[in-house]
Order: C-alpha cells, then sequence, then structure tokens
C-alpha cells in the first residue's frame, strides 16, 4: 500500500512543487495539503495519514505546536511528522523534536533525499542526517552539558552494550550501519535500540539522540 503524505507549508507554491514530488513515486500518495498548524490537524483526523510533511513557521499555529499534538498522548491515528527546515529557523527543530517529531529535512534538499526520508519516517526509523545533526549541536552546543557533570542515574539501567548503541544512534546511524559497526545483526540491533527507549522511557531514537546529548553521554563534536 502506498504511504499516505499530507503536505503542511503556508507557501502554495512549495506544496504544488512537492505534491509533483511525491506524486511520482508509486508508493507516495499525497492524500492532502494544509497552509497552518490548525488546518494540519484537522486534516490529519480526517485524512489519517502515515506521515506530515510539516513547514515549522506558519501563521495561527506553528509547525512545533501542531508536532506535539498530533505526536503526543491524545493522538488520534498513526502520523509521523518530518520536519522542514531552512538553517536560519534551526532553534525551532530542537524544539520539534522534543514535540515529537522523527526526523528534519532542509526545504532545499534534492528531491531523491525528501522521496527516502518519507520512507523511511513511515517505516518507524528516524531520519537524523549526521551533517545536520552536527551543525545544530555545534549551534547549541554552549546551552548542552560539557561532559564534566554527572550522568544522570538513569544511564545506569543500560548494560555496556546498550550505551554503545545510545551513541551510535546519537549520530544518526540506521540499525543497518549500527550492526556493520558493532558486527552483530540488525535484528540485535533493533532489540538493542528497543531496550534503550524502553529503560529510558523515551518515545523514539530520535528523542534517544536529544537525550544523549542533553545527558552529557555525547558531547558536540564528538565521534
Amino acid at each position: 500500500m502506498a504511504i499516505r503524505v499530507l503536505l503542511v507549508d503556508d507557501q502554495p507554491l512549495l506544496r504544488t512543487g512537492f505534491r509533483m514530488i511525491l506524486e511520482a513515486e508509486e508508493d507516495l500518495a499525497v492524500v492532502g495539503e494544509a497552509g497552518d498548524g490548525l488546518q494540519a490537524l484537522d486534516q490529519v483526523r480526517a485524512l489519517q495519514p502515515d506521515v506530515v510533511l510539516m513547514d515549522i513557521r506558519m501563521p495561527r499555529m506553528d509547525g512545533v505546536e501542531a508536532t506535539r499534538q498530533i505526536t503526543g498522548p491524545e493522538r488520534n491515528g498513526p502520523a509521523k511528522v518530518l520536519v522542514l527546515t531552512t538553517f536560519d529557523l534551526d532553534e525551532y527543530v530542537v524544539e520539534a523534536l522534543r514535540a515529537g517529531a522523527s526526523g528534519f529535512l532542509l526545504k532545499d534538499a534534492p528531491a531523491n533525499e525528501l522521496v527516502q526520508a518519507i520512507r523511511v519516517v513511515a517505516a518507524g526509523e528516524a531520519m537524523l542526517a549526521p551533517s545536520i545533526t552536527r551543525r545544530l549541536l555545534d549551534k547549541y552546543a554552549g546551552h548542552l552539558p560539557s561532559g564534566e557533570e554527572s550522568l544522570p542515574n538513569t544511564l545506569g539501567t543500560l548494560t555496556e552494550r546498550e550505551v554503545e548503541v545510545l551513541k551510535l544512534v546519537s549520530r544518526g546511524l540506521s540499525n543497518a550501519e549500527i550492526a556493520a559497526d558493532l558486527f552483530v545483526s540488525e535484528t540485535t540491533v533493533k532489540t538493542h535500540v528497543g531496550h534503550v527507549l524502553t529503560k529510558l522511557g523515551l518515545r523514539d531514537r530520535v528523542q534517544a539522540a536529544v537525550y544523549a546529548y542533553e545527558s552529557g553521554l555525547v558531547r558536540p563534536g564528538a565521534q
């Protein structure tokens, strides 16, 4: 079945461009459009999309609040949110990830990257492009722990291997890449990621990546 996509952006021309790109793919179907966050909430309830391609800065309700309501505990449907951003709006991306977005993508990304990002998010993975993640974290390095503070007690619930997996997740690696790095199967990696999320009370690997940096486990610039 085709992946159902809702386009949310206050610029009609951009929505038209995205629609043309996505409808050229056999496995993607644009089921609706919205020009602001409030319309997006109505459309999510009515259309039940799999992925919401979400702009950040919009009138009436911005993408951060719309994302929070779409992915929050009162959510009504399976929709995952892929945030669209430009580098001059980076501060909003961090809030969108905290609000529950499954990843982010630059508005000027090539068409193939946009298509692949939607497929990745629809499959339940996180879209954490390492280059963009690094730039975001470098920008906010002064607001993140220095690494000299004590690590939170919750990290003590993880095994040594689970900590390794968490660090690799924070770098934006996929399950396949983590499996290759640790010389284990993808199934084993999925199990470890599941344990990490459960033990730390996190919703998905995007939240896990944010947690790794905010806790001081990983520092901007570290490999």
